[in-house]
């Protein structure tokens, strides 16, 4: 047989029925109808907890830990992986935006990874800087319209719509 269940729970009936009712995810929810059924007195047992919740008994063991060392807001507190750092960020990021901004711009990726790598120091793969640029940005390069060289400067004006 296990430990016995101790847990002094700080919070009314009321407030955690609220907080149950008012919980905008599912982890939070799970975790404090394991408080609201400890407080009404529903459950006596970690694993009548674990069982109503579908969970493991050393799920409900850690976060009625979390419970008694950080009260609530610990409780409720989900640690997320901080995810890989971006390449080009801050300063350099900003540099970057309004040097697209320009009207001279750039006038291929190679070059603005080439610019990158004379401002900031690093080499970033062809396929980084296209997709910083044209998906996370969301810029364009600044190419002219191609023009055919057999295209007479006069016969131009005629199909303009704003020509008399």
């Amino acid at each position: 047989m296990g430990l016995r269940l101790q847990v002094e729970i700080k919070e009314s009936l009321e407030e955690l029925e609220k907080a149950v009712k008012y919980a905008t995810t599912a982890s939070c929810k799970e975790r404090l109808q394991m408080l609201y059924w400890l407080k009404s007195g529903q459950v006596t047992s970690r694993q009548a907890i674990a069982k109503r919740l579908g969970r493991d008994e050393a799920t409900v063991t850690r976060w009625l830990k979390k419970y008694k060392d950080k009260g609530r807001s610990g409780l409720l507190c989900v640690k997320h992986a901080p995810g890989k750092e971006p390449i080009v960020s801050g300063e350099n990021l900003e540099r970057l935006k309004q040097r697209l901004s320009e009207p001279q711009g750039f006038h291929s990726y190679s070059q603005i990874q080439q610019w990158l790598e004379n401002e900031l120091g690093r080499h970033i793969a062809y396929k980084t800087v296209y997709q910083l640029v044209r998906y996370s940005l969301g810029a364009k390069l600044k190419v002219p319209r191609p023009k055919s060289r057999k295209q007479h400067p006069e016969s131009l004006s005629h199909f303009k719509k704003n020509s008399l």
